[in-house]
């Protein structure tokens, strides 16, 4: 794309041209600016972003930057505007000399992406020079016979200006004896020459004055002056002539000083010393005026300075040629330097990305360098290449641009950086070159997945372990970098017993750890498996599993158990061993069982105490206690062994039985010996309060029972009482008196309706009640009936259950009546049908968490949720129930409710138990080191996951400084060495808080004595007692029991006292009646006793039945025992007066009929 325009400015012209290339992914354009030199810092150029087609804001994503040669750097770039701007004063004659046009160039980088433009600024002369001569002061040497139309030199002043600015004219004044004749260079400079046009006469004027004033074009005009001294001699005729008007030669660059590069000759026809000559140079500029000298005498010119092709690659030198007249001539030297190979290419960076992604394509632009040769024609032609076996190559884009590009795709894993050797070599003999590094680091891309160490890994742990014990360390690596390398550990979710593995297992994301969250038991839990997953940083992230097998150790956690014999809290005779017993008979055996496995679990026996160690012995495998003798006569009755059981674990644990044998041939003997077996006479104060209160209460029953029964006795007394008093003339008493229900066997008519319950006693019946629970609701089929029942039919017949399961998630604690899911709109049902099908929730105890609003066809909540209380530490915690419709029936759609765990638990103390009364819990030495472990605080969490996390810290302290607590595991510990000056008194208070959101925490205080005897800990913590009116509580219920006891032994007492005077005076009223006994009427009878002395008040026998409904249940029936000892029997048949004597014998064997009641 080219395109070129012009900007006018009042002060100068700027031109502008525009070229574009577009190579591979790099952008490559050219513009060019025309200013006049010596402007201002600061002075505006060009709006490079707008002659680009670039906004400013792409120049600063772009961080624009000028890259040039030039180490004075005389434009600057201002980013914001998007303008170059004048950094310097540029000079266009220091920058260029004579050279026209005068321009330089630099390049424009932008970056992301790679975007290259070049920037030619042309510098306009102005005429800011005079023309200046050589010399102050020119002096010549004139014959005055010198003829007309002579020639003189006057050489040529210097202007550094060009073009119209740079000299144009000369004057000369006077002009009485002299013209002047302008002359111009082949390279186009003009010089002058004096031409004589009146003869000198050196006897009229020795010497002449003349002024040549030198003009340039510029506007304004500028000029420079030189005096011409001219001393008129006498005459000299003939001038010295050149052998050639022009010599030409050669001259390396770089050649040596003295170096000889050609000889000029003149030759002068005159004798004498007019024909000596000498030769000078004229018109010496700064260019040549160095760099060679001419001998005066022989004409040779020699290199006399450095001569650099780079700088000037032709001289002309005017060389004059005067004799001793002073008559003179010249000639031209031009001079043509001969390029030498002696510059090296230069490599210079453009742009360079250092890093580069490792999912770069081949074809991406890494860097864009510039390679220059100063040197010309071969010697300045550069070949540009870089080392081999790199993933990148070189390839040339601009003039002296190369662009080093990526080959191939590259792996930061395989190579995570490169060192490329750009290599410049140019065509010259010998060829020079040069090398620049280039160091490309490869940024990393997440394309590697974390690898374990291990394909599996296999730890064990030993029961009981502290919660937040290390069990093991897993290890990932990621070949990526930095955060694609950063890998991160989780523990992935399953189930161990039925409980998340979070409750069992923790991980640290960041080191790989894994800790027991919980204490495993191995009697509960031998071995399990998790798989945990190593994920890096990356974006997106990679990630892999691990499987980790954990084996519980067993450790001795478990004490032998006792089975046989069993022990109570009385200790009585065991095992009874006669006297006759031999060596070797078998009294009994200890048996146990130890809940621990392995060594652990074997068990040895062995006697650790006995009455008698020579008479028993116990088998160490087997238990078995056998006699070591034969029994004798002199061997105590009483024989108490101790018998200890203890395993094979280390430590070990041991069980002890207490066996008591009793070595006697009958069992009062036994009874007699050990009468003096006490009980354990070591009560503490909880077991004395409760055996108090158990006294109290005890003797309080006891003594309602016997106010009862005395009531009973004094009531049944009033009622025989009543007997006497009547004299024989007792009221009538109506049939509503009569006991309810109960008929009429004389058919006298009280009851119309017979009521037949089969109710079956014996004779012992009266010593206990007959109670009747109520009956059920029954509902009876009358077996005469015609009607026939229809069998159900099948709903499976008409359509089929709609079979399936449906799964709702709900946090716990939710309110009653919220919303927990559309089991309409889940199912696919219409509210009507769930309205006419009588849709109903079916399961155990899901009717008391939800219910079902058929109305709008949800699920909400009956009441709140606990959690804890549902399903303790089970996870995940779920219950199940199913949603029955009628018509036609549907029950296969089950509905299983997963409750969420919230953080509504706070942690509980297991320990130390806090009380009332806060006494000192632990005792620390004052030689105790640092890390001494004085108590460890124990908590736990009904919640689980990390709601059940713990955490211990310390709140509060005496001396912070003392102790630490452990964050895991709650451990007290020492954090530097005991003093003497540590106070004794030591207060501490430790929070235990949760991991839930929002956490919940619980304190414990703890108070530890730094003392080193017991005494000093009580002198010193006076202020901690115990309480003090514990013997006045005790004293107390004592002397309560005592009274109680007492009160109730003389209830007793007169109670007895007055049952017997009871007995007594009934058993008196039988003997004082002589048989003359009052008539009852039947009403005062008890049942089926009949009126045996015929005194007609009772004209029938009559026969209770007992009949009873259903409300009998409400009432109790029992018999009473009754009051004479002397019973008037009734002959069975009813009809007959039995005699005494026969009474005793008919009752005894018709026992069962005379208390039997049987349905007719």
């Amino acid at each position: 794309m080219y395109s070129c325009g012009q900007i006018w400015t009042l002060t100068r012209q700027v031109h502008i041209c525009i070229i574009a290339i577009f190579i591979s992914s790099v952008v490559y354009a050219q513009v060019r600016y025309s200013i006049p030199e010596e402007m201002v810092k600061g002075s505006l150029i060009g709006d490079i972003s707008k002659d680009l087609g670039l906004n400013n804001r792409r120049l600063v994503s772009g961080r624009a930057r000028i890259v040039t040669e030039d180490e004075n750097q005389s434009i600057e770039l201002n980013t914001d505007k998007g303008v170059l701007l004048v950094k310097r004063r540029i000079d266009r004659e220091e920058l260029c000399g004579q050279i026209s046009p005068c321009s330089f160039d630099f390049e424009v980088v932008l970056e992301n992406p790679m975007e290259l433009f070049r920037v030619t600024v042309e510098i306009l002369d102005i005429n800011d020079n005079a023309p200046v001569f050589p010399k102050k002061e020119i002096v010549l040497d004139i014959v005055e016979s010198a003829v007309l139309g002579a020639h003189f030199m006057l050489g040529s002043a210097v202007d550094p200006d060009v073009g119209i600015n740079t000299l144009q004219s000369y004057s000369l004044k006077p002009t009485q004896n002299f013209n002047l004749k302008e002359q111009t260079h082949p390279d186009g400079s003009k010089y002058v020459e004096m031409v004589l046009q009146t003869p000198l006469d050196r006897e009229k004027q020795e010497q002449l004055s003349l002024t040549l004033t030198a003009v340039d074009g510029g506007n304004p005009q500028r000029s420079g002056t030189v005096n011409i001294l001219i001393n008129v001699l006498d005459a000299n005729d003939n001038a010295p002539v050149f052998s050639q008007a022009v010599y030409k030669a050669s001259v390396l660059e770089n050649s040596p000083k003295g170096t000889l590069v050609i000889t000029v000759s003149a030759t002068d026809a005159d004798k004498g010393t007019n024909g000596q000559i000498t030769y000078y140079m004229n018109h010496i500029t700064d260019r040549n005026g160095n760099l060679f000298t001419v001998n005066p005498d022989s004409g040779e010119i020699k290199v006399s300075g450095l001569v650099d092709f780079e700088k000037d690659k032709h001289y002309q030198l005017n060389i004059v040629a005067k004799d001793q007249g002073g008559l003179t001539n010249s000639c031209k030297v031009i001079l043509d330097v001969t390029d030498v190979n002696d510059n090296a290419p230069v490599i210079a960076l453009t742009s360079l990305s250092s890093t580069v992604s490792e999912d770069s394509m081949p074809g991406t632009t890494v860097a864009i360098i510039n390679v220059k040769d100063l040197d010309s024609g071969k010697n300045g032609q550069v070949n540009c290449s870089i080392n081999r076996s790199v993933p990148f190559k070189i390839r040339s884009s601009l003039t002296n641009y190369y662009t080093l590009v990526t080959d191939q795709i590259l792996d930061r894993e395989a190579v995570s950086e490169y060192n490329i050797t750009v290599t410049a070599a140019d065509n010259g003999t010998p060829a020079l070159y040069n090398n620049k590094t280039l160091l490309i680091r490869i940024s990393d891309v997440n394309d590697n997945a974390p690898r374990f160490d291990q394909g599996l890994y296999t730890s064990h742990i030993t029961e009981n372990n502290t919660p937040g014990v290390s069990i093991a360390s897993i290890h990932a690596k990621d070949a990526d970098w930095n955060q694609n390398a950063r890998v991160s550990y989780f523990l992935e979710e399953s189930l161990i017993n039925g409980s998340s593995v979070s409750s069992f297992i923790s991980v640290n994301s960041e080191t790989g750890v894994i800790y027991a969250v919980r204490s495993f038991d191995y009697e509960q839990l031998k071995y399990f498996e998790i798989r945990l997953k190593a994920q890096d940083g990356g974006s997106p992230p990679l990630s892999s599993s691990v499987t980790v097998k954990i084996f519980v150790q067993d450790q001795n956690d478990n004490s032998p158990q006792i089975l046989y014999p069993v022990q109570s809290g009385v200790s009585l005779v065991a095992e009874m061993v006669a006297r006759s017993a031999d060596v070797g008979y078998l009294v009994t055996k200890v048996v146990a069982v130890d809940a621990d496995s392995g060594q652990n679990a074997w068990l040895s026996y062995k006697l650790l105490k006995a009455t008698d160690r020579a008479l028993f012995e116990v088998g160490s495998q087997n238990g078995e206690i056998r006699t070591s003798r034969q029994v004798s006569d002199k061997d105590a009755v009483k024989q108490r062994l101790v018998v200890v059981v203890e395993d094979n674990g280390q430590p070990s644990r041991s069980a002890t039985v207490n066996v008591n044998v009793a070595v006697a041939d009958s069992f009062p003997e036994v009874l007699s010996e050990f009468s003096d077996f006490t009980h354990d006479k070591d009560y503490n104060d909880s077991l004395t309060f409760y055996l108090v209160l158990s006294l109290a209460v005890v003797s309080f029953l006891f003594i309602v029972s016997v106010i009862v029964l005395v009531s009973v006795k004094v009531y049944r007394w009033r009622q025989s009482r009543l007997f006497y008093k009547s004299n024989g003339n007792l009221p009538v008493i109506p049939s509503a008196y009569y006991p309810p229900r109960y008929a009429d066997v004389g058919a006298a008519g009280t009851l119309q309706h017979v009521y037949n319950y089969e109710v079956c006693m014996t004779t012992d019946s009266r010593k206990s009640d007959i109670k009747y629970v109520r009956p059920c609701s029954v509902i009876n089929v009358d077996p005469g009936a015609t009607d026939t029942i229809q069998k159900e039919k099948s709903v499976n017949e008409d359509k089929d259950i709609i079979s399936g399961q449906v799964r709702y998630s709900i946090p716990e604690e939710m309110k009653k009546g919220s919303f927990v899911g559309n089991v309409a709109q889940d199912l696919g049902l219409d509210i009507q049908r769930m309205v006419s099908g009588r849709a109903r929730i079916v399961g155990s105890g899901s009717s008391h968490h939800i219910e079902l609003n058929v109305n709008r066809g949800s699920l909400i909540v009956r009441e709140k949720i606990d959690r804890e209380q549902l399903c303790g530490k089970i996870a995940p915690c779920t219950f199940s129930f199913e949603v029955v419709l009628e018509n036609p029936m549907e029950l296969n759609v089950t509905l299983k409710i997963y409750i969420q765990d919230q953080n509504d638990n706070s942690p509980q103390i297991l320990y130390p138990v806090q009380s009332g009364v806060s006494l000192v819990a632990e005792m620390v030495a004052r030689s105790a080191d640092v890390g001494y472990l004085v108590t460890k605080v124990v908590a736990v969490d009904a919640d689980s996951g990390q709601n059940a996390w713990l955490s211990y810290k310390l709140l509060k302290a005496t001396d912070r400084a003392l102790f630490e607590v452990g964050s895991q595991n709650g451990e007290i510990r020492t954090s530097r060495q005991v003093s003497d000056k540590d106070a004794v008194k030591q207060r501490l208070v430790v929070v235990v808080e949760d991991n839930g959101q929002p956490s919940r925490s619980a304190t414990v205080n703890v108070n530890v004595a730094v003392a080193d005897s017991f005494p000093e800990v009580l002198s010193e913590f006076s202020d901690f007692t115990h309480d003090k009116d514990y013997n006045d509580s005790l004293t107390f219920y004592l002397v309560l029991s005592l009274a109680v006891v007492s009160f109730l032994f003389i209830v007793s007492v007169i109670v007895l006292v007055s049952v017997k005077v009871y007995r007594w005076r009934q058993s008196r009223l039988f003997y004082k009646s002589n048989g003359n006994l009052p008539v009852i009427p039947s009403a005062y009878y008890p049942p089926r006793y009949a009126d045996v002395g015929a005194t007609g008040t009772l004209q029938h026998v009559y026969n209770y039945e007992v009949c009873m409904t259903t409300d009998s249940g409400k009432s109790e029936y029992r018999y009473i025992r009754p009051v004479s000892q002397n019973l008037v029997n009734v002959d069975p048949n009813g009809t007959e007066t039995m005699p005494h004597a026969e009474k005793e014998k008919n009752v005894a064997d018709d026992s069962g009929s005379s208390m039997s009641i049987y349905l007719r």
